[in-house]
């Protein structure tokens, strides 16, 4: 019989209003919003119904609002059912909530976790330094060898999120990712697209970041997941603790290789992957990834019904 696998979204998935249907319908969802509220002492439930969007935006908060959003839909779900899921992932970001989803973090820890993730990356390279930007179009051959082509010591670009075969964002120094722009679309790129980001995520740039994320999680508890988390790094379960922190602390300075851990779950029995939380951005990418795969998300209070059906 094929497994279920749950995924859960990264920033850009983020818009104003986000969970309400659950928190409007659920008081279990209302729960998971007056958790993360406490953790950050910040009323998130307002954050996330009513921005304003140029707060929700801010990577500090971006990060804790989708953590907190994700969670409360999972409990839903999770509360309505007695189905559970064969194994998690999460892009970037979404990592932490599917190491929350099994247990592996407690909640409110992760929420004060991401919101300092969040600064740290902020603070790690001035304003105008760094840079993302997506190529659509090219396969990552192509686009590591761009990369490699635009990168000087003193300012590199590499890929750093593989999202689909040919949907491939890179990041670094604004200098190299712009001459890694201009080689792309002389490559034949179908569309080179600026992120309108404030730090160069998966790229180098995050080390110092890294290192402060790293003295945060000697300070909290990381238990053994009850569910596998393929992580980001290697696109492999994690079912043990011992290798969380690492993971984690990589995870900023390293590709997410999402392209693999589509394909990795599917090898190892995942016949359905639904996308737990805000926005569509992983069932859209899943499927370019592999149309085989069966996609859900849920997203609204009204994809519930659908999403229990399935399961």
């Amino acid at each position: 019989m094929l497994k279920t696998a749950f995924v859960f979204p990264g920033q850009g998935s983020q818009s104003v209003g986000m969970a309400k249907s659950f928190y409007d319908s659920f008081d279990t969802a209302k729960k998971a919003f007056d958790e993360a509220s406490t953790a950050m002492s910040l009323d998130m439930a307002k954050l996330c119904f009513e921005g304003p969007e140029e707060l929700l935006n801010r990577t500090e908060y971006t990060q804790p609002a989708l953590l907190a959003a994700s969670i409360a839909t999972l409990r839903v779900l999770n509360e309505k059912t007695s189905f559970r899921a064969a194994c998690f992932a999460g892009h970037s970001l979404g990592e932490y909530t599917a190491l929350v989803a099994s247990g592996a973090l407690d909640f409110k820890e992760a929420i004060r976790l991401v919101h300092l993730r969040g600064i740290f990356m902020q603070e790690s390279v001035p304003a105008g330094v760094g840079k993302m930007c997506a190529i659509i179009g090219l396969g990552l051959a192509d686009v590591q060898t761009i990369c490699d082509s635009a990168s000087i010591d003193s300012a590199q670009v590499v890929p750093a999120n593989i999202n689909s075969p040919e949907q491939i964002v890179i990041s670094g120094a604004s200098a190299a990712v712009d001459i890694a722009a201009g080689m792309a679309k002389d490559r034949g790129a179908k569309m080179v697209v600026p992120l309108q980001v404030s730090a160069p995520s998966h790229s180098p740039l995050m080390e110092n970041a890294a290192l402060r994320l790293g003295k945060e999680l000697d300070k909290i508890t990381i238990n053994d997941p009850s569910i596998p988390v393929y992580s980001n790094v290697e696109a492999e379960p994690v079912t043990q603790k011992g290798m969380i922190k690492e993971l984690l602390c990589r995870q900023l300075t390293s590709p997410v290789r999402w392209v693999d851990i589509v394909r990795k779950m599917k090898a190892d029995g995942a016949g359905t992957i639904i996308e737990v939380g805000p926005g569509k951005v992983l069932t859209g990418l899943i499927k370019r990834i592999d149309k085989e795969i069966n996609t859900l998300n849920l997203k609204e209070a009204a994809d519930l019904e659908k999403a229990l059906g399935a399961l």
